[in-house]
């Protein structure tokens, strides 16, 4: 009997560690051989993530003692320093005056670029260029590398589809397919092939999960939808980085089937390591272990113990690990093995960086003269600024512009520095941006611009103090809004054509900067409709960090230009556009409600039983009395100075087999006065299924470029997993029926054929 028991004991063990390197993970000799050496205290410090403070933070807790906690040997990461010499300093701590001598992470959030900060990713998704997408990341990486970072809380990936919610701003849109492919650029730009490389860092694929779909809007707040929403709308972007080889995953603030995701197991260990085979670490977001107190799941000992028992690896700020897994432990409310599972993760992360061969390998004094804000950089950035605008409306074509026109340049964020980088740029300074004013004259020296300011973003000093929070973005003037207003009428007089930069500060979108109007301020809607009545062409250079709701000015004869907050290169790059050095290309990437009673409005909707009639009311079926079901603009929608004719769609079969793919094809003509870009999109609808299927889901996309009058045949691939959908046992199937493609310029294409799966 004894010798079963041995045995049993023996096969547990086995058991146990294979589980350990799951996911076809080997272990890593270096790794298990100073885990041996390691004392409880020492494994419980590695998973412990502080800030020193210095930089911009998502709360309001700043970490104390952080140097004596470091040799203490009670520290894993830190966040918020930067500077190779700060870095090196913090590094040499760690290594020099600890036991074991391990070196620190040294994250940060690094959203749309370092010193070089691109448009805002919102901005970026309308591109549709997942090269350029990329592109960016890697630039990003170089930069931050070089500053002494080498852990990016970035991507962040959560579908969004209630633009009142301020963090829309950071990601890419509505549709889980493009947040999919944006998600395996950015992660592949930050961490290329090799992370021993000095310039490539580790990406968090965040907030895991569900956080876009905050009940409301409401920043924080509470979300709920079903399984099969989950994995069919909501989940595949993650997935997308975790494929793409994405070593670490954030919590989300939010709950997932009632229970906080920093202490949800079903969410980071069933389903993340488990299911799609995580292999990295996960990382609560800032004091999210602690904010499950508040959430009601017990007291700083308890949400420690749910946390890492779920699979949360490490704390950030809170200290709940630090202070009470010892306790938990020793009542049994903890295993050891758990604890060093949570501390392998981290120090593997930390081999994978090459740290322990070379600490202070991010700490190279020339790196940041020869690697940041270079001109290369800001070429990309221009770039990606031109490619992320999306022309909504080009009343009587007046654009784009003659370079040598009388221009009235009109808005409080015509020549305005402090909204140029948009929300969520804590590492770059906005005094490098180059203002739209400023911007016009570099690339039009020959045109007669006229500035003045017009009207305050907003003319509520209250609402001023909220948004204000990082510096001066909302600046009321010691003029009247009348006599600002009567300055912009006297300059338009003269004008051939108004340009009115109007429209969000930067921080009336992002974190904690949730609206429930997200119509143009009242003080800005007053000077855009004066404008108007002088009878002169306008041009509305708008300027936001989500859809806005702009039914009124869609209505005016103006012509709109949605710039998002486009980065350090924003002037240039918003004269490039209206002069016509770049012909606007950008899609939209989040439909635009109606109004905000509309919301949730996006393209992927369900017909319901009592489809409501493409025009006309119709009692009794799923409709509004007072607006349409439509969005004013939808998802995929945009602009160009030229136009664009489809012709000739075609599938290379009728009938497919399960598994096989499906070439499409489409004619594609320049039938404009410009050479342009198109991003042709294609969509399916599957008719019947054994769950109600969208109206219509995004499966394939390609940007062209194409000369004026030229005709391109633009081919398209349906893959056999374009097909498939999880059914209610979370079953990824493809079922046998018939299906639509539609091939467009936008999710409204009409140009349609049918076939068959088999």
């Amino acid at each position: 009997m004894k010798n079963i028991l041995n045995k049993l004991v023996l096969l547990a063990a086995i058991m146990s560690f294979c589980s350990t390197f799951a996911q076809n993970r080997a272990p890593i000799p270096e790794v298990e051989a100073l885990l041996k050496k390691m004392t409880l205290e020492e494994k419980i410090g590695q998973l412990n993530l502080l800030t020193p403070g210095g930089g911009v933070a998502t709360g309001s807790v700043v970490s104390k003692n952080v140097e004596e906690k470091i040799k203490a040997g009670n520290v894993g990461g830190l966040f918020g320093v930067a500077g190779p010499d700060k870095i090196r300093k913090a590094q040499e701590i760690a290594v020099k005056k600890t036991r074991l001598g391990i070196p620190l992470l040294i994250g940060s959030d690094i959203i749309h670029g370092y010193k070089t900060t691109f448009p805002i990713p919102l901005g970026l998704s309308s591109s549709w260029d997942m090269e350029l997408i990329e592109k960016t990341a890697q630039i990003a990486a170089q930069e931050a590398t070089a500053d002494g970072i080498n852990w990016n809380f970035s991507p962040m990936v959560d579908i969004a589809r209630d633009p009142r919610w301020g963090r829309i701003a950071e990601g890419a849109g509505e549709d889980p397919y493009l947040g999919s492919a944006i998600a395996k650029a950015m992660v592949t730009g930050y961490q290329q092939k090799d992370l021993t490389e000095e310039n490539t860092m580790i990406a968090t694929v965040k907030h895991f999960a569900l956080y876009g779909a905050a009940e409301g809007g409401r920043d924080y707040n509470t979300t709920d939808m079903s399984r099969t929403k989950m994995f069919n709308e909501y989940l595949p972007p993650y997935k997308a980085a975790i494929d793409a080889g994405a070593e670490s995953v954030m919590s989300s603030f939010n709950d997932v089937d009632g229970v906080p995701a920093s202490g949800n197991k079903w969410l980071l260990t069933d389903l993340l390591r488990e299911r799609w085979g995580f292999d990295g670490f996960v990382v609560s977001d800032y004091t999210s272990v602690n904010e499950m107190i508040a959430h009601g799941m017990g007291d700083l000992q308890a949400v420690s113990t749910l946390s890492i028992n779920a699979g949360l690896d490490m704390d950030m700020v809170g200290e709940g690990f630090l202070t009470t897994l010892k306790k938990s432990l020793d009542e049994g409310k903890v295993s050891e093995e758990t604890i060093t599972t949570a501390c392998r993760r981290i120090l593997e992360a930390k081999y994978k960086l090459g740290l322990f061969d070379d600490p202070y390998k991010y700490s190279d004094s020339k790196r940041p003269k020869r690697d940041i804000l270079t001109a290369a950089n800001k070429k990309v950035a221009r770039e990606a600024a031109c490619k992320s605008f999306v022309l909504l409306k080009n009343e009587n074509n007046i654009l784009p512009l003659a370079k040598n026109a009388k221009i009235a340049l009109v808005g409080p964020l015509a020549d305005n520095k402090n909204n140029m980088l948009g929300t969520w740029a804590p590492t770059g300074d906005p005094q490098l941006s180059t203002p739209i004013l400023e911007g016009l004259k570099n690339v039009a020296p020959n045109a007669q611009i006229t500035y003045s300011k017009g009207a305050n973003i907003s003319n509520d000093t209250a609402y001023a103090k909220k948004i204000n929070v990082f510096g001066p973005r909302i600046e009321i003037s010691k003029e009247t809004p009348e006599a600002l207003l009567e300055e912009a009428l006297t300059n338009a007089k003269n004008a051939d054509v108004i340009v009115a930069v109007v429209g969000e500060a930067s921080e009336m979108s992002g974190e904690s900067s949730s609206r429930t109007d997200i119509s143009i301020p009242d003080s800005q809607k007053k000077l855009i409709n004066k404008l108007v009545e002088t009878g002169k062409p306008v041009v509305l250079v708008l300027m936001s960090g989500r859809p806005l709701v702009i039914t009124d000015e869609l209505n005016l004869p103006v012509s709109i230009l949605q710039i998002w907050h486009p980065g350090i290169e924003a002037g240039n790059a918003v004269a490039d556009v209206l002069f016509g050095d770049y012909n606007p290309s950008g899609k939209l990437t989040a439909s635009w409600p109606q109004n905000v009673g509309q919301i949730p409005v996006y393209h992927s909707m369900k017909t319901t039983g009592r489809p409501a009639p493409s025009t006309a009311f119709l009692k009794f079926k799923s409709q509004y009395l007072d607006a349409p079901n439509a969005p004013a603009l939808a998802f995929g929608y945009g602009l160009s100075y030229t136009t664009f004719e489809y012709k000739n769609l075609q599938l290379n079969t009728a009938n497919i087999e399960q598994g096989d793919d499906l070439t499409v094809t489409v004619d594609v003509t320049n039938t404009g006065d410009y050479d342009g870009e198109e991003v042709v999109q294609l969509y399916l609808h599957d008719l019947v299924r054994s769950l109600t299927p969208p109206m219509r889901t995004l499966k394939g996309f390609h940007k062209v470029f194409l000369k004026k009058g030229e005709t391109k045949n633009v081919t398209l691939t349906l893959k056999a997993d374009d097909l498939k959908f999880y059914n209610g046992s979370l079953e990824f199937i493809a079922e046998p029926g018939e299906f639509e493609v539609f091939v467009g310029g936008n999710s409204n294409a009409s140009l349609k054929e049918t076939f068959t799966l088999n």
